[in-house]
């Protein structure tokens, strides 16, 4: 009977240790290539953060085969399960089933648009972000920037979801850079470069967007990248035309869509394009292409920024060229930097206190076209 029961409770002991081993976290970018889309996924190797290709996958879409000036070209869903990738080449979306050992081909769509360029997810419900062409002989859909709606089933499977599809403005194109939802779904905003405007929707209940969108200018030119924290905070960098630009900080009221007026700002590095967040949102990430850097920030719980560097509040550390965006492990030990000026991915750890130290993890190289990394 002891032989029994310490066989029991050693058995339990594994299964319990077993499960509090985190996951080993995976990274993935989408090529962006020409020829063909696709999505390279890499192992992160612990405890030395170096990643390990494990694969790439095609998502039967094409490409542009050049940087794009967007944010979330990728998204996940809440449960890991679905992975979502925009093909910018030729205006379509691609639905994956997320496996241990890479990523099984789902289906793939068209976006509804020209050429889809950011996707945002909440429950089932899918929105992709389409840049238009400007040709005249284009009906309006494709004609101008649009967002169109989708639905994703047990499968995986992506359908269109009819009634969706709006146009952001049908007198110019915008430059949108990112959609997304805030926090509740309740609200889709997305961020118009050319216009310096922020743009929301509010989400009705049957998943499609108000009619018309609301919209308010940023209060630095070229609004870019952006993240939901909680208490309908949003976080966007401005990246000022590529000058000195700033991470700002708004408000969102989740059941009209308005953004509020400036709720802060913080001097960043030259063109601040991308942002990442910490897991508890006290701290913020932002890429500066112009300056080959990151700079960071911290968040207080009223919105407002300040600098992470007390004795040296403009400090930024190094990247490699032309970083275009980054990403947080899940559990926050690594930060990764994609830099397509010099087609590698770069990889820092990340300190306790929030700090990522000098690039101490052997570079990966990518393609120079990639766009969008996130993991899991």
């Amino acid at each position: 009977m002891k032989i029994e029961q310490a066989l029991k409770i050693g058995a339990l002991a594994g299964l319990l240790s077993a499960l509090s081993t985190p996951a080993a976290a995976i990274v993935y970018t989408s090529s962006n290539e020409f020829e063909g889309n696709r999505v390279i996924a890499f192992d992160v190797e612990k405890p030395s953060g170096q990643l390990v290709e494990i694969g790439s996958f095609d998502t039967q879409g094409t490409g542009t085969g050049a940087p794009i000036g967007n944010q979330a070209a990728m998204a996940t869903d809440a449960s890991d399960r679905w992975l979502f990738v925009t093909n910018a080449g030729d205006g379509s979306v691609t639905s994956f089933r997320l496996q241990e050992d890479g990523l099984e081909f789902v289906n793939r769509v068209s976006s509804r648009g020209t050429s889809a360029i950011s996707v945002a997810v909440y429950g089932t419900l899918v929105y992709v972000l389409n840049e238009g062409s400007g040709e005249r002989s284009d009906p309006p859909r494709l004609r101008y920037d649009n967002i169109s709606g989708f639905r994703f089933n047990n499968q995986g499977q992506l359908v269109y979801l009819p009634g969706s599809t709006r146009i952001l403005d049908r007198t110019q194109l915008t430059a949108p850079a990112q959609i997304g939802f805030n926090k509740s779904g309740t609200v889709l905003l997305i961020t118009e470069k050319a216009t310096n405007m922020i743009t929301t929707f509010t989400v009705r209940q049957n998943g499609r967007p108000a009619v018309r969108p609301l919209k308010r200018p940023s209060a630095v030119p070229t609004p870019f990248g952006f993240e939901f924290g909680d208490r309908d905070y949003v976080f966007i960098t401005e990246a000022n035309g590529g000058a000195r630009g700033v991470t700002a900080s708004y408000r969102v009221d989740r059941a009209t869509g308005t953004v509020s007026s400036l709720v802060d700002l913080i001097d960043q590095g030259d063109a601040t394009c991308w942002t990442v967040l910490s897991s508890d949102e006290t701290l913020g990430y932002s890429i500066n292409t112009g300056s080959n850097s990151v700079s960071l920030f911290g968040i207080n719980f009223d919105g407002t920024l300040e600098p992470f560097f007390t004795n040296n509040p403009d400090r930024e550390i190094p990247t490699g060229g032309a970083p275009r965006d980054a990403v947080l492990t899940q559990n926050n030990q690594f930060f990764y930097v994609l830099n397509n000026g010099d087609g590698q991915i770069d990889g820092f750890r990340v300190r306790r206190s929030g700090r990522i130290s000098n690039n101490d993890i052997q570079p990966v190289t990518v393609p120079s076209s990639v766009t969008g990394i996130l993991s899991r």
